[in-house]
């Protein structure tokens, strides 16, 4: 039988979040706590030690962590720099040293929203983005998820049901017939996909899954402040163009889902007990609202990705 969302299935399990601190990660990080489980929540803004971030953003993973625990799970801070190695084999050995192993792994790093550019740059030839912007893109958008993976992994694989989730923008057959900003971003979020079905495979002979989720538009902290609302006023966006002079595109705006949307996606793949019939699959967050019955914190199934 699949537990229904927030039905505190996931009591006693132990996730990490990579790239908690905003937006999906944090959405993620917050319905697991939701269901009960312990959650590590790890990225580079941090109130309490100083890393680089690429945003100048508020939002911390101590803040994450809080929320996690507000919700009825336990949520632990790590700030971690996931393109350093040794930050990261040090997080492996915390877990290692306070768990002895995880149950669920969520790649969520990304850090890259402002490499993309203003849509005004968007569908321009290789040549004419800059290198070094493309090149950390999948430095932050591909290189962090490796990493990741080979140092908590090992982690995973010490019992038959470890879940691994990719998270990226859209999925695989989306991707697959849709050209994605730029050649760079396009490979970043095509990778991500690919990566969870390789993953997949090397799970698989240990009882593991790995599975590639991507939200639909998301509300995140970033896009209501792009758009000068909040969640609570969301809706005034349909009428004004956003703050960088595009257009808002109705569609995406009325189908548009908060964080907690992907959040319970991911809960409900770790609650299902025949979570390995996702193994090397691609899944959007609607599509699992619709396969496991659960809602956006509104008590809506909204799907952007319906007219694209």
């Amino acid at each position: 039988m699949i537990a229904p969302a927030g039905s505190r299935a996931l009591v006693g399990r132990v996730a990490v979040v990579a790239g908690a601190t905003r937006g999906a990660g944090r959405g993620i990080a917050a319905a697991l706590g939701e269901a009960g489980a312990t959650v590590v929540c790890t990225g580079r803004t941090s109130s309490q030690v100083t890393l680089r971030s690429d945003y100048d953003r508020p939002e911390t993973v101590e803040d994450t962590a809080r929320l996690v625990t507000e919700l009825g799970g336990v949520g632990v801070a790590v700030p971690t720099d996931h393109l350093d190695v040794a930050q990261v084999r040090a997080l492996a050995d915390r877990l290692r040293s306070d768990y002895g192993a995880i149950d669920v792994l969520v790649n969520d790093i990304w850090g890259a929203e402002n490499l993309k550019g203003p849509p005004s740059t968007w569908n321009r030839p290789l040549w004419e983005h800059d290198l070094e912007d493309g090149l950390r893109i999948l430095r932050l958008g591909v290189d962090t998820h490796l990493i990741t993976s080979h140092c908590l992994l090992p982690l995973i694989v010490t019992r038959p049901g470890g879940l691994l989730v990719e998270v990226t923008d859209g999925t695989a057959e989306f991707n697959a017939h849709h050209y994605r900003l730029s050649a760079f971003y396009d490979l970043a979020k095509v990778s991500v996909n690919r990566i969870a079905f390789s993953q997949g495979h090397d799970l698989a002979p240990y009882g593991g899954v790995a599975v590639a989720v991507t939200p639909g538009w998301l509300r995140s902290e970033m896009m209501l402040e792009n758009y000068g609302v909040s969640e609570a006023s969301w809706r005034d966006a349909l009428d004004p163009c956003r703050a960088d002079g595009g257009p808002v595109a109705p569609h995406a705006f009325t189908e548009s889902e908060t964080p907690r949307f992907v959040g319970r996606g991911v809960a409900a793949i770790a609650a299902d007990p025949d979570r390995a019939r996702w193994n090397q699959r691609s899944a959007s967050s609607v599509q699992l609202a619709r396969e496991y019955g659960f809602t956006d914190v509104d008590g809506r199934q909204p799907d952007a990705w319906a007219e694209q």
